[in-house]
Parts: C-alpha cells; structure tokens; sequence
C-alpha cells in the first residue's frame, strides 16, 4: 500500500477494524447554496442513511415524511416506507446530460448525487484500498498553517462519483482535512471539500463536518458561498 494511503486508513482507524463492519447508518443535514440553485433547498434538512460498504449502495429516509431515496449506480428510486416505488430510473447518470447549472433537479436526481457523494465522504480513505482504485501522492501543500500530503485518487469506472481523478489531502496526523474534485454532472464544475471536527464512532474517526468551496485557479478556496454543508450525528457501524 501506498506510504501515505497506510498513514491515513491507521489514522482513521485501521484496515482491520474497518474490515468488521459492512454497513453504516448516521444521521445527516445536507444544505448550501447548489441546493437553492437546484430548486430543493430543505430537501436533505433532516435525513437517515443506511450504507453498505463494500458495495455502492446506500437508502437515505427523510425523517418524517413517509419516503425515501433507494440508491445503487445503475438505479435510483424514490419510495414510500413500504418499499411502494413512487418513481424510478436506470442509467440516472445520464438524465443529466447537457444540462446547464442553473437547471433544476428532480427528485431522482436528487438522489443520486447526494447518495454517492455521501457515500464517497463516509468510507474515505478506507475506500482507497478497495479493488481497481490507483493512487499516487503529490508535492505537499500548505494551508492553514500545516503541511498537507495530498494523494491524487483514480477511481474505477464502476464507483459513481463527481469524476475519475480526485484528490485527498491529508494533515500531519494523517486525517483528512481537504477533499478536491470537479463534478462530471454540473459540467465539470469544481469543489474542494473540507473535514472538520472528528469524532470516533466503534473505533472509526469520521469528520462530523463537511463544507464544500469552489476553488480558483491556484486552487485555493473561494470563501464564499458555501456550496454544500454537510453535518452528520449518531453514526453507527455493524
């Protein structure tokens, strides 16, 4: 493995440990500013997700409301609590073909980005070691007054996720603090990730705090808006 792919996976616990559980649920808020330009602004206030993670598979339920989100990456569907499908779609990637930013997103579509970003941030860097992913580390970083190892992450055609090149970028503790992609599906439009306030859940340091930027031509973040802000509680591996 990759010198810094081992310090990172031992920081946040370990491949072992990680190798108990097969699933996770936690609670989670999803807000910021793409989802007021895509025309669901509360839609992921107050919402439970239920993960596998050895496979890409995750149902979000919205507390409250009597529905839920049925995600894989071939298949999303929107569905009671009863399991009645109220809407569905295969191939949902495309459904977002030559859609300008500023277009609106559906509910399916909804779906599927929130659940393989989610998805992606929950099982960071523990994802990293799974079959067809490449990894290579880059030239430090500096921020916020620390020196960061970034390690430039290929993904497999199989993961669904914003694009196939991204970058993680670990702190000396080997946490990750800054997670920096383009996303396929809003036209190649940039993010960079930042991880706050780690937590331990059964053995397994999960940032509970997530806020996504854009970033500029140097890559440093754009401080404003926030695109997306994450805040996750009560996370539980079985």
């Amino acid at each position: 493995m990759n010198d810094l792919l081992t310090l990172a996976v031992k920081a946040h616990g370990g491949l072992d440990r990680w190798n108990q559980f097969t699933s996770v649920k936690a609670s989670v808020s999803v807000g910021g500013a793409l989802w007021h330009v895509k025309g669901q602004p509360d839609a992921l206030k107050h919402i439970r997700v239920e993960a596998h993670l050895r496979d890409e598979q995750m149902t979000t339920h919205f507390v409250d409301q009597n529905k839920r989100m049925v995600f894989t990456p071939d298949w999303v569907a929107v569905e009671n609590e009863a399991g009645e499908v109220l809407a569905s779609r295969e191939n949902p990637r495309s459904a977002f073909r030559d859609q300008v930013f500023e277009a609106p997103w559906d509910d399916l579509q909804v779906a599927y980005f929130n659940s393989y970003a989610l998805w992606t941030y929950l099982t960071i860097p523990f994802l990293y070691c799974y079959e067809g992913f490449a990894v290579e580390e880059l030239p430090s970083w500096q921020e916020n007054g620390e020196t960061w190892r970034p390690l430039r992450v290929t993904f497999p055609q199989n993961i669904a996720s914003h694009t196939r090149e991204q970058t993680s970028y670990f702190g000396p503790d080997g946490l990750l603090r800054r997670h920096e992609y383009t996303v396929d599906i809003l036209g190649g439009a940039n993010g960079v990730n930042y991880a706050y306030d780690y937590r331990e859940f059964e053995g397994i340091a999960i940032p509970i705090t997530r806020r996504v930027f854009a970033y500029d031509e140097n890559k440093h973040k754009v401080p404003a808006p926030v695109l997306v802000a994450i805040d996750i509680s009560h996370v539980n591996f079985a």
